[in-house]
């Protein structure tokens, strides 16, 4: 297998001395080149944002929302679908992360995995894949066989597919509807695309997801309205939220937080318009769940 046309893979003439820097000079130098990601994202955002619209879209249709990736890739995937629970309130069935392997390969790499397509596809195919859903199929190299495999099966069942690769040209977007590319250039540490490849991928799953989840009505204003209360640093949270959504006192949050039944989207309403927690899940209702439509 040639690599050599890889970015990814190619050595960065700015730390081939990393073995004699000092410990100050290497984390300059690593710092420097990290620096230059959120630019490379920046040239994708064209691309991000046509995902973000289609996720959403699917969403709407009542499908879910799946990552799959090999590695780091795959990692970064299955964390940012269970951030989304506690942090959206949503059901963890909604978003999910699948990784070559399964859940053993988040911590040991498991040999083979990644280069069979037929597993990525049969991963999907076990979830009962359907077309209301999304699948984005990630990978650094741009060309792993087992995401490649689950962005055709995807295909084959017409839900939407979305590519996210680290190289330009990449073999994965050949095989996804909209492909997003980040070519991120050489790693500081040749090949460990774990590096700026994973910050670049942490970065468009955050704006995908976020993204997705704010044209759902789960965001008031730059609040997360919907997270879920599970213990005391988020009852704490919750509470704050809602003072910080209506400029109430604490004791007013506090007091709107239990009749809600420690709903804060709920309470929130409940707080701004003064209706009890019947009328005020009825706006909701009718809202769609936006906050800002409900108070109107």
């Amino acid at each position: 297998m040639d690599l050599s046309s890889l970015t990814t893979e190619t050595r960065n003439p700015k730390t081939m001395h990393l073995d004699t820097l000092s410990v100050a000079e290497f984390a300059q130098v690593m710092n420097a080149e990290d620096q230059t990601v959120p630019v490379s994202v920046s040239h994708a955002l064209p691309a991000i944002t046509a995902a973000i619209t289609a996720i959403t879209a699917q969403f709407n249709k009542g499908g879910r929302l799946f990552y799959t990736g090999a590695g780091t890739s795959g990692r970064l995937g299955v964390l940012d679908a269970a951030e989304c629970v506690p942090t959206f309130g949503t059901d963890p069935e909604m978003v999910q992360g699948l990784i070559a392997g399964g859940m053993p390969a988040m911590t040991v790499a498991v040999e083979g995995a990644e280069d069979n397509a037929e597993l990525g596809a049969q991963d999907l195919r076990d979830h009962q894949l359907t077309a209301n859903d999304t699948v984005v199929g990630i990978a650094a190299s741009g060309r792993t066989p087992y995401v490649i495999g689950g962005l055709d099966y995807a295909k084959s069942v017409g839900a939407v597919t979305i590519s996210l690769a680290c190289n330009a040209n990449a073999a994965i977007s050949a095989h996804a509807e909209i492909q997003i590319e980040v070519p991120v250039g050489p790693e500081v540490l040749t090949g460990s695309t774990r590096l700026k490849a994973g910050t670049a991928q942490k970065l468009v799953l955050n704006m995908l997801s976020t993204g997705a989840m704010v044209g759902l009505g789960k965001v008031y204003k730059n609040l997360m309205v919907d997270v879920k209360p599970t213990n005391e640093k988020l009852v704490a949270r919750a509470k704050r939220i809602i003072q910080q959504a209506t400029d109430c006192d604490a004791d007013t949050a506090a007091a709107n937080f239990e009749a809600a039944g420690h709903d804060v989207k709920l309470a929130i309403v409940m707080t701004l318009t003064g209706d009890t927690a019947a009328a005020a899940q009825t706006r909701l209702t009718a809202a769609n769940g936006f906050i800002a439509r409900a108070i109107q």
